[in-house]
């Protein structure tokens, strides 16, 4: 029987390198998944924390957007309440305005409004800035030439007032200086005899059955020829006026819207210029006249232009 060199090997040690490699292979894969997985989740996280900070950067552009679009409406609103106008373009649906607020609010009002959408209301709040600022420069332009116009009516009336103060004063003036002026005032008390037939001066005031009254009217340059109208007082020494209405007396204005009660009235023809003389009126009355002083004033357009005195016994 022939000897056989037979070399044997360990049992079981192919099986446990196989197992090493298999160890390994797990080991990797699961590492590999690991890493996936970890890259998977900061991938994830970072898309969240993009996501939040788009919807914080989002939240910001309306918040800001909002404040914008606010105080371009209490500009409007203040400018609105300087001029009527403006209160009618704004209140017009049609109106410019009223379309750019329309959009604006409904952007800001809608939750699913993304960030073109406010890019867009932003450049429609830049419009609507711009429209204010022309109403305020054009309601400055009107209060501008508003304050030059009241200036210029002040100036006007300060024009006027002095015309008016001016011609007032030479109204006054002339009519003044048309103002007739008596003189040579004379009062002669008349002894009627015979009927009438006879006339005889006389002092005592028991015999006095007429007064007569006499003067001049002096040279005037301003009045103009016509009729003028005279008016005589004749005062007696009780201090009462002598008047009777059925002999012609009764009451005019002074200048100054007065009433003045007159004995007599007399009309003269006057031409510009020339002087009249011996100017009489008489003065009859039922009763007697009484002792003392009498007073005679003459007076034309409201003004006293003579006056004159005599004594009765």
């Amino acid at each position: 029987m022939s000897e056989q060199n037979t070399e044997v090997r360990p049992s079981g040690q192919s099986p446990k390198r196989n197992n090493t490699i298999i160890y390994i292979a797990i080991i990797a894969v699961l590492l590999i998944g690991n890493i996936y997985l970890f890259m998977s989740k900061n991938k994830v996280s970072e898309q969240r924390d993009s996501a939040i900070s788009q919807l914080d950067t989002v939240t910001i552009d309306r918040d800001n957007l909002k404040n914008e679009y606010d105080a371009a409406l209490v500009r409007l609103d203040m400018l609105v309440g300087k001029n009527a106008q403006l209160d009618s373009i704004v209140a017009n649906q049609n109106s410019e305005i009223s379309r750019l607020r329309s959009q604006i609010q409904g952007i800001l009002s809608n939750s699913r409004s993304t960030a073109a959408d406010y890019a867009r209301a932003r450049t429609l709040i830049a419009e609507l800035n711009h429209k204010v600022r022309t109403y305020e420069e054009r309601i400055a332009e009107l209060e501008a030439d508003n304050t030059r116009l009241n200036k210029y009516n002040e100036l006007l009336l300060d024009e006027r007032d002095s015309t008016v103060t001016t011609n007032i004063a030479l109204s006054q003036k002339v009519r003044l200086g048309s103002v007739l002026h008596a003189s040579n005032i004379r009062m002669v008390p008349i002894d009627l005899r015979r009927g009438g037939r006879k006339e005889k001066e006389t002092s005592k005031a028991k015999r006095v059955d007429v007064f007569r009254v006499t003067f001049d009217i002096d040279e005037n340059r301003i009045a103009e020829d016509g009729v003028k109208e005279v008016f005589i007082r004749i005062v007696g020494p009780n201090g009462r006026l002598l008047s009777n209405a059925a002999y012609g007396s009764g009451a005019t204005d002074t200048y100054d819207g007065q009433t003045l009660e007159y004995t007599l009235a007399k009309q003269i023809s006057l031409k510009q210029g020339e002087p009249l003389s011996d100017i009489t009126v008489d003065w009859h009355q039922d009763s007697g006249y009484e002792s003392g002083t009498y007073q005679i004033e003459i007076y034309n357009a409201g003004y006293k232009i003579g006056n004159g005195s005599i004594d009765l016994k």
